[in-house]
């Protein structure tokens, strides 16, 4: 028999994390199992995991598969009803499960749920990555309810709702398992960053259901891997934010909007390499470069049939700052 919740952690060099974080999520999910899956750390997290916490289940993979990789690897050994995906730098709170797990056995339709999302270093302001629940505009720029871009909102109980989102955070990310693995799971190609998204909308355009409910609560440090000031972390987004929209994109708006974006990416590389240094400037070029690569092979992943209604709102970039 499959367990119920099965509470999932990508490790790669966290002992840390796990150290400050992993005794919240073994006191508050005592009616799940909880997993380590271990991306070939170099440091002595699977020692420091087996002397400390043996009831923790740890699941080494034999390199590091990056975030997409990792899970997808992992999770194949874990035989479970639901996944809880969750980011070794996220603290969770008492009685977190039972509100996920109500919302799923209450709407067989919902694939995924995402709960609030708070800052760990600033407890009444939403936290970047995720808040109260993901959506998108119509140019496929991500952002949240409680965060747009780089602002964030205090939380002041006006996301105590539950409701349909457009995706779910992946830093504590619940899942059916059967519709992660209908989908064939995370995009491996992503390696970090988006692959959350990308996901959601996969699932949106087979009919699913992606849910946020604001009765569960978790905190979460954000950056332990990647900080915001990370090159990489510039390139990922952008090369896999525009991976992601040609494969979702219904067909009317492929073309309009990664033109559109080629654009605004030629003068976000002005930005960056003001604010942040070249290092930003050539990450952008490197992006398109890699995701022009991958033109062909992301064509033959588009499914048969794409949402044509995918945005909450427009021209978010351009409201937000002109």
């Amino acid at each position: 028999m499959p367990e119920k919740l099965a509470i999932v952690i990508l490790n790669w060099n966290g002992k840390s994390w796990l150290e400050k974080f992993l005794p919240s999520v073994t006191d508050y999910s005592q009616s799940a199992e909880v997993y380590v899956i271990d991306n070939l750390s170099t440091d002595d997290s699977v020692s420091f995991l087996q002397l400390n916490f043996p009831d923790v289940n740890i699941i080494k993979n034999n390199k590091n598969y990056g975030f997409a990789g990792g899970y997808n690897e992992g999770l194949k050994k874990i035989d479970a009803e639901y996944y809880c995906l969750l980011n070794s730098d996220v603290e969770v709170t008492d009685g977190w499960i039972e509100p996920i797990l109500h919302l799923f056995e209450k709407d067989p339709e919902i694939a995924a749920i995402q709960p609030k999302i708070r800052s760990y270093s600033n407890k009444k302001y939403f936290e970047f990555a995720g808040a109260a629940g993901g959506l998108i505009d119509n140019l496929g720029y991500p952002y949240c309810r409680g965060r747009i871009f780089d602002n964030t909102e205090e939380d002041n109980g006006q996301y105590d709702d539950e409701t349909e989102v457009f995706w779910a955070s992946g830093c504590c990310l619940f899942i059916r398992s059967r519709d992660f693995w209908n989908q064939d799971g995370f995009d491996a190609r992503f390696f970090a960053h988006q692959e959350e998204i990308d996901l959601c909308w996969r699932l949106k355009n087979s009919g699913r259901k992606i849910y946020y409910t604001g009765k569960s609560t978790v905190y979460h440090v954000g950056g332990g891997t990647l900080n915001k000031q990370s090159p990489q972390k510039t390139y990922l987004n952008i090369r896999n934010n525009l991976l992601m929209l040609l494969k979702n994109l219904p067909f009317s708006s492929i073309f309009w909007v990664i033109i559109a974006r080629m654009i605004l990416d030629g003068l976000a590389a002005f930005y960056f390499a003001y604010k942040y240094g070249f290092s930003h400037f050539w990450a952008v070029l490197r992006a398109h470069y890699g995701f022009y690569m991958q033109i062909p092979g992301t064509l033959k992943l588009r499914q048969k049939k794409q949402i044509k209604t995918y945005y909450q709102t427009k021209w978010l970039i351009f409201k937000h700052f002109m």
